[in-house]
């Protein structure tokens, strides 16, 4: 009897394991995407519909942003804190009703904290009630091409028909950053400090994994441990997401896993794409080849090979200083955005900010159609490279995007896209 009570019981225990590891593997979703092609270059359930968890308050930061940008909003305005966005679960900073909290500090607090009762607030402010508000970020994220997702709060507190997928929020992490390069830069917020206590920011690949600039974690029971990250190196830009971790540790340590692949394939896709084709050998007769000694085969074999093209004469070298013959086909890129309005906009930021480099530069906005709609490339061209290097760093230092690209790119790009008017 004990021996049939002890199967028994290793028997449902067997199954508890069975179906916690499936519940799991439910959850696992992951994506890496080239931020500036739309190459997807790791995809797991990438197009599966997950739990976003407080990944949600990536669009609701989409949403203040916009709010912000149009003058609906002022950074200094003071949010009030009703009952119901003080009684929000945890986490939370512990706002009581009619409390009020500066929209700057608001933000700090979504992005480190991740506090729900700040993002109700936001969404009171902005949609008058949380419902309404969960119904415009639904509609801007079929705006921005995000088909699975339904947004259901702000916060992201679990609702079964809250969903996206890794697509979409890739696709979300892509257009917080075209659309806002101005208040991108909260993201990187490492920590942040409120009525004198400090909140440490819960994406801990910030200053471990090199390039990486943001974005946003995320954690319901429903959906497990959930992150976007955005990841930049050598004027290269990844978006990595995973849904679905068992711990925090895990989580991140199969997001670096994902990224290091895809640098690796970007930078097999430079080599690849730099690197010119091979010389075909010429046929040979297969019934002599095969009958051959193999140093004579070798030595066939190159003397069978096509004589290679021969190299191009070199251009005579140029005077430094000289702006002349091609030194001036560099430019800088300040960004991508979903209207020629905000990469015009974007354009006036940079020079403004950097006006001994940028001013004899000439603007460019170039229109690159995308599946999801077009995107304009805000551009300034007609600088030698270390003008552009120069006024990227500068521009970087001002927490303002700006991606140095040689003529070579540039003529690429507008080979496949339609110059804006």
């Amino acid at each position: 009897m004990r021996r049939i009570v002890g199967a028994l019981a290793a028997f449902a225990v067997g199954l508890v394991m069975i179906a916690g590891a499936a519940q799991a593997a439910s959850k696992y979703a992951a994506l890496v995407i080239d931020a500036d092609t739309d190459t997807v270059l790791f995809s797991r359930n990438g197009d599966a519909r997950r739990h976003p968890a407080s990944l949600t308050k990536i669009m609701t930061l989409y949403m203040l942003f916009e709010a912000l940008e149009s003058g609906h909003i002022k950074p200094g305005q003071h949010l009030t804190v009703s009952k119901r966005a003080a009684g929000q679960p945890p986490s939370k900073l512990g706002l009581k009703r009619g409390q009020t909290i500066k929209v700057e500090d608001a933000i700090r607090a979504l992005v480190t904290k991740s506090a729900n009762d700040v993002a109700t607030a936001i969404s009171e402010a902005l949609g008058g009630t949380e419902y309404r508000f969960a119904l415009k970020m639904t509609d801007k994220a079929r705006a921005l091409g995000m088909r699975k997702t339904t947004f259901r709060n702000a916060s992201g507190l679990h609702h079964r028909r809250q969903v996206t997928t890794a697509r979409d929020m890739a696709t979300l992490a892509i257009a917080i950053q075209r659309d806002f390069p101005q208040y991108y830069h909260y993201f990187s917020t490492r920590s942040f400090t409120w009525k004198g206590r400090t909140y440490t920011n819960h994406n801990k690949l910030l200053g471990r994994y090199r390039g990486t600039d943001g974005i946003k974690t995320g954690y319901i029971r429903a959906s497990g441990f959930n992150l976007v990250a955005s990841v930049e190196r050598n004027g290269h830009r990844l978006i990595g997401v995973v849904f679905g971790g068992k711990k925090g540790v895990t989580r991140d340590r199969q997001m670096r896993n994902i990224l290091d692949r895809g640098f690796k394939q970007v930078a097999e896709i430079r080599v690849a794409s730099a690197t010119p084709p091979l010389p075909v050998p010429r046929p040979q007769d297969q019934d002599t080849a095969t009958d051959k000694p193999a140093a004579l085969l070798v030595a066939t074999a190159v003397a069978h090979v096509l004589p290679a093209p021969p190299l191009p004469t070199p251009a005579p070298e140029m005077e430094a200083g000289s702006r002349d013959g091609g030194d001036d086909d560099w430019g800088v890129q300040v960004g991508a955005y979903s209207t020629e309005v905000r990469a015009q906009r974007a354009i006036a930021v940079a020079r403004g900010q950097v006006t001994g480099l940028l001013n004899s530069a000439d603007a460019k906005v170039e229109t690159l159609n995308r599946r999801d709609g077009p995107i304009f490339r805000a551009r300034l061209v007609g600088l030698m490279e270390t003008e552009a290097r120069a006024a990227c760093l500068a521009l970087k230092r001002r927490h303002l995007p700006c991606v140095p690209v040689p003529a070579k790119a540039m003529l690429d790009a507008s080979s496949t896209a339609e110059p804006a008017g």
